[in-house]
């Protein structure tokens, strides 16, 4: 059977339906089972060979971009699937989803790193129906309006000098149509040293961020700031920088309602701290923008 990561059927699923259910574990960016949660599946499939799988699920940590995280999450799905494929019935119409990232995390990340099958067992093989309700999908796609957004803006400053920027409309038309959960980092997003004051030649990517949403209203978004190098973040400069790009928009009209903001410090660094290079640290030291709604 060939493995697909999209189907079009959506699964109702009963309180009974979530009562049966295993997950397996892996170690951090591993898409295949460690000794001992290998030898925990086998043994559960001799256990359980007469049970049926109803769904098959992939989980990955909050580590990596969305996109990571999805490819991720689905090769753990195949690896787990290619083992138990010939060992246990599997229903023909299962639906098997990746939610990479985009799942409810546990405060504990190796809880996260998971396939989990449900499944029923033959005294329920009678009630199927009645434990999963299947229907067909209906897909309707909202079609996202095209906004043609400008190559340059000008605006007056205080002291009545015009200032001029030209605009990344490719990382705009990006982020106008980046989907629920995806991040997207804030290139040449720069402060003053150890502060969390923005310097001028960063002004541009502030006002491509207040474009993108003033032309779409619905847009929600959460403003993340990372930093490089120490890991404790003692000022909680993570923080501050997200929080001055999130006083920038609120003062730009962007209602407050649309947006938070959050300091992860160097908890989560794209390269392992003490970084290599510069261009490590510059990796590290990131505002990105996950898309709320």
């Amino acid at each position: 059977m060939k493995f697909l990561a999209s189907l079009l059927f959506c699964f109702t699923v009963s309180c009974v339906f979530s009562q049966e259910q295993v997950s397996f574990y892996f170690d951090s960016n591993k898409f295949s089972l460690k000794k001992e949660e290998l030898l925990k599946l086998n043994q559960w499939l001799v256990q359980y060979k007469e049970a049926k799988i109803l769904g098959v699920y992939g989980f990955c940590d909050e580590e990596g971009s969305v996109g990571y995280n999805d490819t991720l999450a689905k090769k753990r799905i195949d690896y787990v699937f290619n083992i138990i494929k010939d060992k246990v019935k599997i229903r023909d119409d299962f639906k098997t989803r990746s939610f990479g990232e985009l799942h409810v995390l546990s405060k504990i990340k190796a809880e996260n790193r998971k396939v989990t099958l449900y499944y029923i067992l033959p005294k329920d093989f009678a009630r199927e129906d009645e434990i999963i309700k299947v229907k067909k999908e209906t897909v309707v796609e909202k079609k996202r309006e095209l906004i043609k957004f400008p190559d340059k803006l000008s605006f007056e400053n205080p002291d009545g000098t015009i200032s001029e920027f030209k605009m990344d409309t490719i990382f705009m038309r990006k982020m106008s149509l980046a989907k629920v959960g995806e991040k997207l980092k804030l290139e040449n997003m720069n402060f003053y040293i150890n502060t969390f004051a923005i310097i001028p030649q960063s002004r541009a990517k502030m006002y491509e961020l207040l474009t993108v949403l003033k032309s779409y209203p619905d847009m929600k978004i959460q403003i993340q700031g990372h930093i490089c190098c120490v890991t404790k973040d003692v000022r909680d400069l993570a923080t501050q920088r997200a929080k001055a790009i999130y006083k920038f928009l609120e003062y730009n009209e962007i209602d407050k309602s649309r947006m938070t903001y959050i300091g992860y410090g160097s908890d989560r660094p794209l390269y392992p701290i003490p970084e290599k290079s510069e261009e490590e640290r510059e990796a590290n030291r990131r505002v990105e923008i996950e898309i709320i709604n």
